[in-house]
């Protein structure tokens, strides 16, 4: 039986009217399939109106006329019905999701999650969980989009467990995940794939154009994931604990201290993340390796690339040597049933996500988000704004049009061709700019309904309660976002103002 509604009441949680609006507003939304239908619908009228009226714009990357297209037109009817089933498999977030829940699924299943969290976790203290939280969550997407699938759901059981509110961890896991594109003292697949972006933008002017590495925000990443964490940390201990107040359904956690079988289990499971991180470690430094990139760069390799795969084999794994060990699994049948019971979880992100899909594609097919976002920084062309305002212009457009494409290294190759030549010309540093896009993109991205991990976190709420709506999870992202916005502008502009390196050797202007 799904738990109980935890409907909150005005003695048992703090009010916060602007958010409580938000929430009411956010609630009237219907369910995220019923947008995403409307929302392809819209599509489809916008093609057909801005096609007749012979809307076109200028590529900025090949310099072509691209114009608006039709999904009414015969070329648009035969994308639609030649194209259904590719643009759902070759939809990224579905083959990341559930291959990841495959093994998460395992090692949750079998019992490995909840007592390394009853063994561990809980010796946090009450004050730094918060804080815990955002700062393991802003650093996990080293996982990449793992990070969204992996976080969030161990936050609401240790929450849970401290007789706490689950949702609380649920919602500061997801916003620390999404401000973690833009900060975090590890480097990931995000970074090169960015940066090599920003490279070929900056060779429109020549292929004597600086090059943009792997590292060149290195330094701003660290001081903004400090930042993020304490501002995090803090709205979640005095904005939304307070206004979530107190956990009143009957999905329980048990804290009861451990059994013998489950010590043994979790021996057994550190043992191997030993052996399977040495392993790991080994066949990266092994000079020829497969898994090193060209030249040995490990940041380009497919180390980074394959962190799905890796982490989906460790996570099968380890659940597979604790369920052994504790006795949790008893054959291949337990194993199979404990992987259909994964994917059966996630039944309701395979239905929304088959929209969310269409509607990616279809806003991709027709240009319309190309022509959005190159009219969208014309404007802010036309405002000749010069200085530290150009780079505030770039975070505030980068910001605005995260809530419409969601995929930041998407955005971004739209973007950058039009940014970094253009700020080049005024003497600003290409990686300057990347990183001026990242504060925006990382900041907005938890707050847009759009956002396919938006299906995943709701699905994640309604484990805990079956009436969270979108309402809940926009109301509560809402505070995180204005923070991390203010934190990390704050922070760049500090870094601007005292000449600050962004990363080695890297200032905000060429020389």
């Amino acid at each position: 039986m799904p738990p109980r509604s935890t409907r909150r009441t005005a003695q048992s949680r703090r009010r916060v009217r602007g958010l409580d609006i938000l929430e009411r507003l956010g609630n009237r939304l219907p369910e995220p399939m019923i947008i995403f239908v409307w929302l392809i619908g819209l599509v489809i009228v916008l093609s057909v109106l801005l096609s007749l009226a012979g809307a076109s714009v200028i590529h900025p990357d090949t310099g072509e006329d691209t114009a608006v297209r039709s999904l009414l037109s015969g070329e648009g009817v035969r994308f639609i019905l030649e194209d259904t089933v590719n643009n759902f498999v070759g939809f990224a977030p579905v083959g990341v999701v559930l291959t990841m829940m495959l093994g998460i699924g395992l090692a949750d299943k079998t019992g490995l999650l909840q007592a390394l969290i009853r063994g561990t976790m809980l010796r946090t203290p009450a004050w730094l969980l918060p804080y815990a939280v955002f700062f393991v969550a802003n650093n996990a997407v080293i996982a990449t989009d793992a990070a969204f699938l992996i976080v969030p759901p161990l936050a609401a059981m240790v929450y849970r467990t401290l007789g706490r509110h689950p949702l609380v961890g649920i919602i500061s896991a997801f916003a620390g995940s999404s401000s973690g594109y833009a900060s975090g003292f590890l480097i990931t697949a995000n970074e090169p794939m960015l940066a090599g972006i920003s490279t070929e933008a900056a060779r429109i002017l020549g292929e004597g154009g600086p090059e943009v590495t792997a590292v060149d925000n290195y330094y701003f990443m660290i001081a903004s994931m400090i930042g993020c964490t304490l501002v995090g940390g803090t709205i979640t201990r005095f904005v939304i604990e307070p206004r979530l107040g107190l956990y009143e359904g009957e999905h329980t956690v048990s804290a009861e201290p451990l059994t013998t079988s489950e010590k043994r289990g979790l021996s057994a499971a550190g043992l191997f993340t030993i052996v399977y991180i040495g392993a790991v470690i080994a066949a990266a430094l092994v000079p020829g390796s497969p898994v090193r990139g060209e030249g040995g760069d490990v940041t380009t390799s497919p180390l980074l690339s394959g962190v799905v795969p890796l982490l989906f084999i460790y996570f099968a794994l380890v659940g597979l040597v604790y369920g052994v060990t504790a006795k949790v699994l008893s054959g291949g049948r337990d194993v199979v049933e404990k992987f259909a019971d994964a994917i059966g979880s996630m039944r309701f992100f395979i239905v929304v996500i088959f929209f969310i899909a269409q509607f990616s594609a279809y806003f991709t097919w027709t240009n319309i988000g190309l022509w959005i976002s190159v009219n969208g920084a014309d404007l802010l062309l036309a405002m000749d704004a010069t200085g530290f305002g150009v780079l505030l212009g770039v975070i505030v457009v980068s910001a605005l049009l995260t809530l419409l494409i969601t995929s930041g290294s998407g955005l971004w190759a739209i973007l950058a061709p039009i940014f970094v030549p253009m700020l080049m010309q005024v003497g600003f540093h290409p990686a300057a700019v990347q990183m001026a896009y990242r504060i925006g993109d990382g900041s907005t991205s938890m707050i847009t309904p759009l956002m396919p991990y938006m299906v995943v976190i709701l699905g994640f709420m309604r484990e805990w309660d079956r009436e969270a709506k979108l309402g809940h999870i926009l109301s509560n992202t809402v505070p995180y976002a204005i923070g991390v916005f203010l934190v990390q502008t704050g922070l760049f502009l500090a870094f601007y103002a005292f000449g600050i390196p962004i990363g080695p050797g890297i200032d905000f202007h060429l020389e």
